[in-house]
């Protein structure tokens, strides 16, 4: 069975300026990509789209990080939690 792109998850990374956990966060998903296929959009938190999702999910920190257009987290990305949350969703093992 072939992967398309609508069946993988997208994880979209609302970023701020000289944000360390939005760098950590961007590294983090660049390297779980290499073993899980994803789709990661960074969008800028200054952009029309970056304020719009931050009016609509309200984070306490940055940054704002979606999962198939759903809040996931804000703040230090919770790479375990996102590990198991991505295993649930495709069925198959992430590093």
């Amino acid at each position: 069975m072939s992967t398309t792109p609508s069946d993988l998850p997208v994880i979209t990374v609302v970023q701020a300026p000289a944000c360390h956990f939005c760098d950590d966060a961007k590294h983090a998903l660049a390297a779980m990509s290499q073993q899980t296929p994803l789709v990661i959009r960074v969008v800028d938190i200054d952009s029309d789209e970056g304020r719009a999702l931050i009016a609509e999910h309200r984070p306490a920190m940055n940054p704002l990080v979606l999962l198939d257009g759903h809040y996931f987290s804000s703040g230090r990305l919770p790479r375990k939690k996102l590990t198991k949350t991505l295993q649930d969703r495709t069925g198959s093992p992430t590093a």
